[in-house]
């Protein structure tokens, strides 16, 4: 019998020797959409033996998974539920969805359960896994718990809810926001903020994680003002002069990579907030707070700009902003996290000299940074690139920034540096799925998660199948895109939605720290032109693409798509 395939909304069958015959019009997109097609594979798949190989290490009472395999067996919500949970839920969203119910759910009401400290509320503290169960520490710490919850907000939980919009996790999301705020003991000359620090304090970090995501819960909230004043006590801490607390302007030592530069992206993205709440009816005060903070936000990216980059543009791990002498000469793998700060002051402000900024290293990337150790470690015979963690960051970094500048032949040569360095990356991965073995491992998985959209444009199929193979490119206004399975499979591909305006109700899609960035996605209201290979379209509403377009296909067979407004 001859493959074929079916598609919903009418039924056409097709061979494989049909979809991959004579030259067409779009001939080079369909195999190139077909290469991305086997790094897709390849990803998900990685990332599905992932998924398996950390959940095989939960400790079976509680179910949550330890910080890492060597010497911290236990939980802790700014590693382990900030940078490896998050992405073992997302590896299963894409490749295995019935582990949603039976184990990352469950991880999710444990942690939720067994590490609140009486007193503090529903935030988060550290819980042993081994030995006698229960908290780690006989007494609380601020900083230590503050931390934890600020870190599972702004990495792990934050990213989830960028990808699956409301949910039990952004619910635990607003949990950890409003019981930081209601127990904030920090004086300020502006009120009581959780933490506060200078340079490298703890406290500057979470100060900016706390930034972005109250940027970003303001609108998903329905815009309830308690998130923008609490950003404000922040802001005020870090932008006025009489908070004496400035970035460039008072700190001794500023990092530009992360640990420290979230301030910086916090800053620039509630600035953002800001400035589209005070084009709001009623919105007067919000925008003269803007205007108060303008000329101190451009004095930060200005300085950043004079005494932070290399000769490629690139960020050096630390400087002192005061003298500009460089505290670590290191180049900074999360180099994208600043400058989606500063893209986002150009999207507000129309600096363009921000924007321009950011096409060197897109440029420098592939002539100078192949195979480059952006996190060298000392057993360099077991980890000869450094550790993947850097690989991740510094790929995301791309990625992201990418998406703004796709018509730019400028940065044109970055798609080949990214193309090789992922492959890099997924060279650190073990045998049995395991990756590093610490808690960084997820970065692994959600870089992964990332590129695999990029090569999708965004679609995705449901169920997820080792042998299934599905990429994507744009030709012009249409998306070309390719599905092929060796076994027979019936499923649904998802077209992408503006998620950052459906998930998060921004009301601009400006660059955010571990977003997943937008490439093909279908509008409300629109129709779409469906072709199979050279037959007649079909059409379908943007609600049956988003909600997911039904294909079967037969063995061994390939389906070629041609999707255009």
């Amino acid at each position: 019998m001859r493959p074929s395939c079916r598609l919903g909304l009418a039924t056409i069958l097709l061979s494989a020797g049909v979809s991959a015959a004579a030259p067409a019009p779009g001939r080079a997109a369909f195999e190139q959409a077909t290469a991305h097609g086997a790094l897709v594979q390849e990803g998900l798949n990685r990332c599905n033996r992932y998924l398996h190989a950390w959940l095989d290490t939960a400790e079976p009472t509680t179910g949550l998974i330890p910080r890492n395999l060597t010497d911290s067996p236990y939980w802790n919500g700014k590693d382990s539920a900030a940078d490896n949970y998050p992405f073992l839920v997302l590896s299963a969203d894409f490749t295995e969805r019935p582990l949603l119910a039976t184990r990352l759910r469950p991880m999710l009401e444990a942690e939720r359960k067994l590490t609140a400290r009486p007193g503090w509320l529903r935030l988060t503290d550290d819980y042993n896994l081994q030995g006698i169960p229960g908290l780690r520490h006989p007494t609380p710490n601020a900083e230590r718990i503050f931390f934890n919850s600020a870190e599972y907000v702004k990495d792990g939980l934050l990213a989830l809810t960028e990808w699956l919009g409301p949910s039990p996790w952004s619910e635990r999301m607003f949990e950890l926001v409003d019981d930081s705020f209601a127990l904030a003991a920090v004086e300020t000359p502006f009120g009581p903020v959780p933490l506060k620090g200078t340079d490298k304090a703890v406290g500057v970090e979470v100060s900016g994680d706390f930034l972005q995501t109250l940027a970003r819960i303001y609108w998903m909230s329905g815009r309830e003002e308690k998130y923008l004043r609490w950003g404000i006590r922040l802001a005020d801490s870090y932008l006025l002069p009489e908070g004496k607390n400035h970035p460039t302007r008072d700190f001794a030592v500023l990092r530009l990579r992360d640990h420290g530069c979230e301030i910086v992206s916090g800053l620039c993205e509630f600035y953002a907030t800001l400035h589209y709440a005070g084009q709001l009816p009623g919105g007067a005060e919000w925008a003269e707070k803007q205007a108060a903070y303008a000329p101190h936000i451009h004095e930060m990216l200005r300085r950043i700009l004079e005494v932070g980059v290399n000769r490629d543009g690139l960020f050096y791990n630390g400087v002192n902003p005061q003298t500009g002498a460089l505290v670590d000469r290191g180049v900074s793998d999360s180099w994208g996290y600043v400058y989606d700060a500063f893209y986002t002051v150009f999207m507000v402000d129309g600096t363009e000299v921000y924007r321009e900024a950011i096409v060197r290293p897109l440029a420098a990337l592939d002539a100078n940074y192949r195979d480059y150790g952006w996190e060298p470690r000392a057993d360099r015979q077991a980890f000869p690139h450094g550790s993947q963690d850097g690989y991740a960051d510094a790929i995301e970094s791309a990625l992201n920034l990418y998406n703004r500048f796709t018509g730019d032949p400028r940065v044109a040569s970055v798609v080949a540096w990214m193309d090789s360095e992922i492959k890099i990356m997924w060279s650190s991965q073990r045998a049995n799925g395991i990756i590093e073995g610490w808690h960084g491992d997820g970065n692994f998985a959600r870089t992964t998660i990332m590129y695999c959209l990029w090569k999708t444009q965004g679609v995705t199929a449901q169920p997820w199948r080792a042998d299934l193979r599905l990429g994507a490119v744009r030709d012009g206004d249409a998306l070309k895109l390719v599905l092929s399975t060796e076994k027979p499979w019936n499923g649904t591909l998802v077209f992408d939605r503006p998620r950052h305006a459906e998930h998060l109700r921004l009301p601009a899609d400006w660059p955010r720290i571990n977003q997943f960035p937008e490439w093909f996605t279908v509008q409300e209201g629109a129709t779409y032109a469906i072709r199979t290979g050279g037959d007649g379209a079909q059409v379908s509403a943007r609600a049956k693409l988003a909600g997911g377009f039904p294909v079967t296909l037969g063995a061994n067979s390939k389906l070629e798509l041609t999707v255009s407004p």
